[in-house]
């Protein structure tokens, strides 16, 4: 079965049918290069002037692009299934030709990108701890050795009722640099290029 791309994905795609086969493997480059790094507003305005575009045009095709090879990913079209929905899309032969071998060279690493966007992770809902202090022993009379211990509840995403429980042991400085790590973290994952390719995998 073929995926059925919305309406705005389509349009955009229309722009690259217009477009000669070495300016779509160039667009083709930029899609693969959104997917690494994100969008790269520099190279779209220079492509809007070479093509007598809006930047805009340039980038939501971009989009377009990388969104066909991603839908082809994702309902794990064969080279000739993929070069179908491609043509029903209105491009030439040798556009079709152009697109099909990039979706066959860049497969793997769009299947990777679809697989991290839908990994099913445990998600976090509760957490005890209690703060231990070591004050003497029989070897040390006279000692401190501060202790963090994390009772940390996780939650399957499959089945709601499920709660696991998860005991970690610390020092403060350890657990420090765990929040600075995890709060760096939730911030990538909030960045602007990580929500937008993430609807476009959506």
């Amino acid at each position: 079965m073929l995926p059925n791309l919305n309406v705005d994905h389509k349009e955009h795609l229309s722009f690259l049918t217009e477009q000669s086969t070495q300016v779509l493997q160039d667009f083709g480059k930029l899609a693969i290069d959104y997917l690494q790094k994100g969008p790269n507003f520099k190279l779209y305005s220079a492509a809007a002037q070479k093509l007598q575009a809006e930047p805009l045009v340039i980038k939501h095709s971009v989009e377009a692009l990388l969104n066909l090879l991603l839908e082809g990913c994702k309902y794990k079209l064969t080279q000739n299934d993929f070069r179908e929905l491609v043509k029903s899309l209105g491009f030439s032969k040798e556009q079709e030709i152009l697109v099909s071998k990039l979706y066959t060279v860049k497969k793997e690493e769009l299947s990777e990108a679809i697989l991290n966007f839908n990994l099913k992770v445990p998600q976090y809902h509760n957490m005890d701890w209690r703060f231990e202090v070591q004050i003497a022993s029989r070897s040390q009379l006279n000692q401190v050795i501060p202790m963090v211990i994390l009772d940390l509840c996780l939650k399957n995403t499959s089945d709601s009722n499920e709660v696991k429980h998860v005991l970690l042991q610390t020092d403060p400085n350890n657990l420090l640099h765990l929040t600075r790590e995890l709060e760096q973290a939730v911030r990538e994952g909030f960045s602007r290029h990580i929500r937008r390719v993430g609807r476009i995998i959506e």
